[in-house]
């Protein structure tokens, strides 16, 4: 599915391609770059997705360094040597993960686009922004339980993404991220809290992913709330 008047209004090149920025996070660590402008750390308390159902609050870890491959047998792997996706638990903002010999920090990051700009997040922190795996999680409330609906989300660029534990969308290659370029099977989201998170995979130039959720009409989902804890 395409959403020809929303990426018309977003154009990909003005929105992954500027000049580098850095999250308010990072600021302090490097004062030369300044702050994202499309970044923010999250505010506390929970907010809604936006009016075209977009998710725009995540937690998001820094980096680790891959091989950069996009095939499925290469993006697998590497889920498997460098992600914590067979062992995961919920995080928390400025926690700390293992995997792989390395230490990193998860950031709450609100964005001001219907995508995170996962480029400009790590050249703030002076981490790899090719050849690096990325791990976002983020929680949903759902006002009721909503039936036939669908998880659907762009990435650039392969991604592998779970909802309440459960894999429901992988997407492989070097591509762009696009709106809606891989859907779920319709699923249920619970009434209360549902668990959303995915690994991302970059090899080289910009690298961001968009998320939100499609009725059993194809229509957004924008009365839900999001959260950044379980």
């Amino acid at each position: 599915m395409r959403h020809t008047t929303l990426l018309a209004a977003c154009p990909l090149a003005l929105l992954l391609l500027c000049a580098p920025a850095t999250s308010p996070i990072a600021a302090a660590a490097d004062p030369e770059r300044p702050p994202a402008p499309t970044l923010k750390a999250a505010t506390s308390g929970n907010q809604r997705v936006d009016a075209a159902g977009f998710i725009r609050r995540w937690l998001v870890l820094e980096p680790a360094s891959v091989n950069g491959r996009l095939t499925e047998d290469e993006v697998e792997k590497a889920l498997v040597a460098t992600s914590s996706a067979g062992n995961w638990v919920m995080p928390r903002a400025g926690g700390m993960a293992q995997a792989a010999d390395t230490t990193r920090r998860w950031h709450a990051l609100d964005t001001s686009l219907y995508n995170v700009n996962l480029y400009h997040f790590a050249w703030a922190l002076s981490k790899p922004t090719s050849n690096a795996l990325f791990e976002v999680v983020t929680v949903v409330d759902a006002p009721r339980d909503l039936h036939d609906v669908r998880l659907a989300i762009g990435s650039n660029a392969a991604s592998v993404w779970w909802l309440n534990d459960e894999r429901v969308i992988a997407l492989y290659n070097d591509r762009q991220s696009v709106i809606d370029d891989g859907v779920s099977p319709r699923v249920t989201l619970r009434k209360g809290r549902n668990v959303i998170r995915a690994v991302i995979i970059n090899g080289g130039g910009a690298t961001d992913f968009c998320a939100r959720f499609l009725d059993a009409r194809d229509e957004p989902v924008t009365d839900l709330t999001v959260r950044l804890e379980r």
